[in-house]
Parts: structure tokens; C-alpha cells; sequence
């Protein structure tokens, strides 16, 4: 069987690969994320997806690479990581009582093939309180959550409905990744 490797050592993503069964490595890519970049955020997606697996793919040719690359977009504004608390409660304030949008751009590379797709999933959050915002960043940490908020841990008390995949949240929509394997012969078990 073909060698899988998930480039990304986001633990969420490994998280939801181990639960498919599958047997991969994590290789970080070298890849250099630019949310500044000048494209639409579906295309922005895409494209930091693809550099962070073709950066893996030139290491390991024979390999099936996996990529993904997961942001908010709120009023047609991006929203990365907060990476400090302030930051964070200025995220989270903002998305209070209000839906944005969570997209992912996924790459598979394998057998010189490449597999992009754009996955959006619709989030609404309940109206959050300033203790609600400080009690959440207290117990979960969500300084290198893109959004400052993790849909899998306690972050899902924020949310009042979700529209679309849910496990594109947490960064890897496998509803489109499992075709894509599928189709590159690899059984899920």
C-alpha cells in the first residue's frame, strides 16, 4: 500500500485521519502561509493548500500527501489565528450572535495527480457574553484555533447551528477527502 502522509501537525487533523482507520505520517510542511495574498477566500483556500502539499510532495514523490488549510471568513473578512488572548476576545466578539463561514482548501497529490477541493460549512454562534468569551479562552486555549474557537472541544458551548460538514470546522472535510481515496484505491476501513 502507497505511503500516506497528512502535511500538517494540526492534532485535530490527525485526530480525525486516525479515526478513518488509516495508517499515515505527519510531515510539517515548509510551505509559507500568506493570508495576504490577493484572492478570493475560496481561492485563497485552495492555494494555501496546494503549496503546503506540493512542499511535501517534492520530499516524498511516491507518497499520497494530504493537505489542508482551514480559516473564518466573517463579512467577507478573513480571520486566522488569534495567537494572543486579546486577540481572541476581539475574534470571539465579533463572532457573537452572528454566522460566518469556515473554509477549507484540501490537496491530495499522489502519482503526479492533485486533488484540490473548497469545503464551506456555515457557523452560527449564540449571543456571547463578555464572561462567556473569558470563561471559554480560560478552559480551552483557542490561541492557535483559526476563529479562536475548537468546534470539538468546548468550543461547540459557542455554537447555536452548524450548516454543512461539520468536521471541516476542526480542518479536514472528509467528505470530500474520502472519495478522493477511495478513487487512489485506498480502502477506509
Amino acid at each position: 500500500m502507497k505511503r500516506i502522509i497528512l502535511a500538517s501537525t494540526s492534532p485535530r487533523r490527525k485526530k480525525i485521519l486516525k479515526k478513518l482507520g488509516l495508517s499515515f505520517t505527519v510531515v510539517a510542511s515548509k510551505f509559507k502561509e500568506d493570508m495576504n495574498v490577493n484572492l478570493t477566500p475560496q481561492d485563497l483556500a485552495k492555494h494555501l493548500s496546494r503549496g503546503k502539499a506540493k512542499a511535501v510532495a517534492k520530499t516524498f514523490p511516491s507518497a499520497i500527501v494530504i493537505a489542508a488549510d482551514t480559516f473564518v471568513v466573517l463579512e467577507n473578512k478573513k480571520i486566522g489565528k488569534p495567537h494572543t488572548k486579546k486577540r481572541a476576545v476581539e475574534m470571539l466578539s465579533a463572532l457573537s450572535g452572528k454566522t460566518h463561514e469556515v473554509i477549507s482548501g484540501l490537496t491530495v497529490i499522489a502519482d503526479k495527480q492533485e486533488f484540490t477541493e473548497v469545503v464551506i460549512t456555515k457557523v452560527t454562534f449564540r449571543k456571547l457574553s463578555k464572561l462567556d468569551i473569558d470563561n471559554y479562552i480560560t478552559r480551552d486555549k483557542p490561541l492557535k484555533a483559526s476563529g479562536s474557537y475548537k468546534l470539538q472541544e468546548l468550543g461547540s458551548t459557542l455554537v447555536e447551528r452548524i450548516e454543512g460538514d461539520y468536521l471541516n470546522v476542526p480542518g479536514l472535510p472528509i467528505s470530500k477527502l474520502i472519495p478522493i481515496l477511495k478513487s487512489l484505491g485506498i480502502q477506509i476501513p
